[in-house]
């Protein structure tokens, strides 16, 4: 028999603020188009991007995070000294450790809660989530904040016609907490690593940084010296995302317009009874093939933030969830789809209550 004691955590979680940060720096299709053959036309009928943000060299991925923390600690109504865990979910913090979360606990003043970085690209915020209930129904901790932050632009390869329009940067946090009745649902999320060459980064950082760098086990460079790699117009080839985009799109649309529709049915709910659906803000036209596969009702409100913001992987969906609640257009006590997805490839899906 067990001398473990059971834990003493809440029965449920639900989302109880939201915030965001997007950088002051707006970036038209007009800035893309001075270094790839496209048109405006051409950018917004692929993907209904018209306008992105770039952040400043001082809008880094901790300073992002902290502010989009703030807001969602307030719109919480607790002391950011409640909080016992913080969840990072980024691409785009170069730093190997320690984990980017360590730092924006101290900003906020969160006392020395857990703090850790996941990676998991687009679907991040939806692992963040779930990781965050886990946490506050087990007991290891009140409160959790789930921030999802990139800088996609120290990640676009300006030259690429087929990514360069598509990347902004951005913070999105929600603060999860304890609840009497459920307001998440459980998550149906999972990989298909078989597809991991669809979407990546196009130069690792062990190719960045060859092993002429790497040191010996006796503590000596071996090799000759590095040098980076290079462009075809002698230009030091810098690490950047890349996809392949008809695979991506098919797999999107058909493939997680079933995932979505099997966190409908864990949630015991049909597409009849939601109020909002937030995806991944990819692209205008997976979102539109998706509402049209789910058979959405009219009126269902449908975040289509992609549109202004581009597509920020891990901060996608709360920024998406924090722009339809201050615009009205979504409402506290809505219930909402959301689904994430991209590299790996990986995805998650759940059903939630807006805070």
């Amino acid at each position: 028999m067990s001398k473990i004691k059971p834990s003493k955590g809440a029965p449920y979680a639900r989302i109880l603020g939201v915030g965001g940060y997007r950088p002051t720096r707006v970036v038209p299709n007009e800035v893309i188009l001075e270094r790839i053959d496209s048109s405006d036309e051409w950018i917004r009928s692929r993907s209904g991007i018209a306008t992105r943000h770039w952040a400043s060299p001082e809008e880094t991925v901790t300073a992002m995070s902290v502010e989009a923390s703030g807001k969602a600690i307030a719109d919480a109504g607790i002391d950011p000294g409640q909080i016992g865990a913080v969840i990072v979910s980024t691409v785009s913090h170069f730093k190997q450790t320690p984990a980017v979360a360590t730092e924006i606990a101290d900003k906020i003043g969160a006392g020395k809660p857990a703090a850790f970085d996941i990676s998991a690209g687009c679907a991040g915020f939806g692992y963040g989530l779930t990781l965050a209930k886990g946490l506050i129904v087990e007991g290891s901790a009140e409160y959790v904040l789930v921030i999802g932050v990139e800088r996609l632009s120290d990640l676009t390869d300006l030259e690429d016609r087929a990514t360069a329009f598509l990347f902004g940067d951005g913070a999105g946090a929600v603060v999860v907490g304890p609840s009497d009745e459920p307001h998440i649902g459980p998550t149906v999320w999972g990989s298909e690593g078989d597809k991991s060459e669809t979407i990546k980064q196009t130069v690792p950082w062990d190719d960045f940084l060859p092993h002429s760098r790497l040191r010996s086990s006796g503590g000596t460079p071996t090799g000759d010296v590095a040098k980076l790699p290079l462009n075809e117009q002698g230009e030091i080839k810098f690490p950047a995302i890349t996809q392949e985009g008809q695979a991506v799109f098919r797999w999107a649309v058909f493939e997680m317009a079933k995932v979505a529709q099997q966190a409908l049915d864990a949630a015991g709910i049909s597409a009849a009874d939601l109020d909002v659906f937030i995806p991944h803000q990819a692209n205008m036209r997976i979102i539109d093939s998706m509402v049209k596969t789910l058979k959405l009702p009219e009126h269902v409100t449908v975040a289509r933030d992609v549109e202004t913001t581009g597509n920020t992987s891990a901060a996608s969906i709360p920024l998406a969830m924090e722009r339809l609640l201050a615009t009205g257009k979504a409402k506290s006590g809505d219930t909402a789809l959301v689904i994430g997805f991209g590299a790996g490839l990986v995805y998650a899906a759940t059903v939630v209550t807006l805070p």
